[in-house]
């Protein structure tokens, strides 16, 4: 008896991924560094070898249908597979160390299963990993003290370094916190001259709304205990808001926040062989959308 085809295929499948977890075909289509047409079309060949919808419009946004919902985390498992062979058969016997620098927040959330899988894969290669600010990893990079760092930036084109990453910033606040509209805004932020910082001044500035710094900590753990503890309201990447933290916005009289980026940097000259299997496992794994035509 012949068996039924699989509908699945991995570049199908990323594609889903991007467009469940960006909320959005035109977002998605950025992230991943194809067209919205594109996007859309890989999609409808999802759905026409699953034979059922995997997202609907409904309230004016894209939301999964429940095949999508059950889809989801297979295809999750499918593409971590995917690139875990594909690790495992590149260069198993690379070696040599690699000092990365990476700021604390994105290092947190986004890189400790992308570097596991790394150092699974090349159990030879020892990665030495600091989290700090922009401003620190980049006078460090200046200084040759490290082979690859991230920075947060503004977003711009491919030249200086690879864009791995869109950050959608927004306010937040502890659920204890009061918004008091006759008053400047209070916010904690990291110091001069930090993207975010930047980002929440200049933003209250364009409409007019008088703020105040209250707390400025340049440690991420500092500024969302001071956050938790109601003294005032910060910005922080969507997806790295802790629990029990609010979403504030245009409903609260605050402005829309540009959005932010995360690019990877090597240092110059010829870099260590395993200096560029991370560089290319990072990329590859995060989906870089940016370099490869935005």
């Amino acid at each position: 008896m012949t068996k039924p085809s699989l509908p699945f295929d991995l570049d199908l499948l990323r594609v889903f991924e991007a467009v469940a977890e960006c909320g959005g075909f035109t977002r998605a289509a950025t992230c991943i560094g194809r067209t919205q047409s594109t996007v859309s079309l890989a999609i409808k060949r999802l759905e026409d070898r699953l034979g059922r919808r995997v997202f609907e419009r409904a309230g004016g946004g894209l939301h999964l249908t429940e095949a999508g919902e059950t889809l989801l985390p297979y295809a999750k498992a499918m593409l971590k597979l995917g690139e875990d062979a594909r690790l495992r058969l590149s260069e198993p016997a690379v070696a040599g160390k690699v000092r990365l620098g990476t700021p604390e927040d994105f290092a947190t959330v986004h890189l400790p299963e992308v570097l596991a899988r790394f150092a699974s894969a090349h159990p030879g290669v020892v990665l030495d990993v600091t989290c700090d600010f922009t401003l620190h990893l980049l006078d460090g990079f200046s200084k040759g003290q490290y082979d690859l760092v991230l920075l947060k930036r503004e977003p711009q084109g491919p030249s200086g370094g690879v864009s791995i990453w869109r950050e959608v910033l927004i306010w937040t606040a502890s659920a204890s916190f009061q918004l008091r509209p006759d008053e400047p805004l209070p916010l904690v932020l990291a110091p001069a001259p930090d993207l975010y910082r930047k980002r929440a001044l200049a933003s209250l500035d364009a409409i007019g709304r008088p703020w105040r710094v209250v707390y400025t900590s340049s440690s991420l753990a500092g500024l969302q205990a001071a956050v938790r503890a109601g003294l005032g309201l910060t910005v922080l990447p969507k997806e790295m808001v802790p629990p029990g933290f609010l979403d504030l916005g245009p409903e609260h009289g605050l402005p829309i926040l540009p959005d932010a980026e995360i690019a990877l940097y090597r240092a110059p000259g010829s870099p260590s062989k395993a200096t560029v299997l991370l560089a290319e496992h990072i990329v590859h794994c995060l989906e870089v959308a940016i370099p490869r035509g935005h």
